[in-house]
């Protein structure tokens, strides 16, 4: 196979581009990894020619480019909402370029500008569409269904419990330990030097007020962990399975004591669980919004509505409306003809 293109001063500049965003923009590894894929693709258009010889010209055919190619996975047509982050983070990388020694005299920022593209597909690009999540019903069918024979089994069901009393994102999920959860109070503690969480923020969140099913089921496991298994502080709430050889076969022989890398795996059980249900294959950041749909039965003063929403760790009320609580067109006008 022939080895990828490259130019080696371009290299050297994407260097410092990415050491910038990461090091002075504070932004994570993963941000960093989406902007050098977005670069690579715009050298890829130029046929790897050097960033000093840039020509607006090159702006042009990349969107023109970008906007006729197909999703590898689906062979659809590149959504208008991938095409337009990806010509934002060139954008952002030219505008940058034209402020570095040796490319100042070559590049405007006002080059950078011909990345945008039109006001139409802009539009389409940044239109918000209807949220897909499970309602309150579906959750405690696909709950009700999950089986709890085997030791994984009741992790698995702890673990959608969890979601349903936390609405906490799958990375800090994967990341908890038994030392962050207090079940006398009931609440979890995401300590952002221990927990994955999102901007590395540290709150608490106290369980949401829903089905007592969903408490007794993890009160039972983190009771499991800490008495039959012997767990410690430090050890994970949902840990991986510990897997070795049982009749000359690879399997799984008990719990290790390790959080996932990532939450991969964690994914994977709550789709499951949905699609074993007959639902769709909701994916666990979904239980935000169901939480969010929740907080219209229980919340009725402004104070309730930011309790809810820091529960959820947003600082700001109007994250929460504007993400979580969603309405639908149909509900819009139900909500408008009640109105007496």
């Amino acid at each position: 196979m022939m080895a990828r293109k490259y130019h080696e001063e371009n290299e050297r500049i994407k260097r410092r581009y990415l050491q910038y965003l990461r090091e002075a923009k504070r932004m994570d590894i993963s941000t960093v990894d989406k902007a050098a894929e977005a670069i690579l693709r715009f050298e890829q258009s130029t046929n790897f020619k050097p960033f000093k010889r840039f020509h607006i010209d090159q702006a042009i055919a990349f969107k023109n480019r970008l906007s006729n190619q197909k999703n590898v996975r689906t062979g659809a047509r590149l959504s208008k909402a991938t095409v337009d982050s990806t010509l934002r983070i060139v954008k952002a990388f030219i505008h940058w370029l034209a402020g570095q020694p040796g490319y100042k005299s070559r590049i405007a920022y006002a080059d950078a500008e011909y990345f945008n593209l039109n006001a139409k597909d802009a539009r389409i690009a940044h239109t918000a569409r209807e949220a897909v999540y499970p309602t309150p019903e579906q959750c405690r069918h696909a709950f009700a269904q999950m089986p709890s024979a085997t030791t994984l089994q009741r992790r698995d069901k702890a673990l959608f419990a969890f979601l349903m009393l936390t609405g906490a994102r799958d990375g800090a999920v994967a990341s908890i330990r038994l030392k962050h959860v207090d079940l006398v109070e009931n609440c979890v503690y995401q300590d952002a030097r221990d927990v994955n969480t999102k901007f590395a923020k540290t709150f608490t969140t106290w369980f949401f007020p829903v089905d007592d099913a969903y408490l007794q089921a993890f009160h039972d496991w983190v009771t499991y962990l800490r008495q039959d298994e012997l767990f410690g502080p430090n050890d994970a709430l949902f840990p991986k399975p510990k897997m070795g050889l049982q009749d000359g076969a690879f399997a799984a022989l008990g719990l290790s004591r390790d959080t996932y890398a990532n939450a991969g795996k964690l994914c994977t059980v709550i789709k499951d669980a949905f699609t074993n249900a007959g639902l769709p294959a909701f994916a666990p950041h979904s239980f935000c919004k169901t939480l969010g749909l929740l907080a219209n039965d229980h919340c009725k003063t402004p104070e309730q509505f930011k309790a809810w929403s820091m529960n959820l760790g947003h600082e700001n009320i109007a994250t929460t409306l504007s993400a979580y609580c969603p309405v639908s067109p149909s509900r819009q006008g139900e909500l408008i003809r009640g109105m007496i």
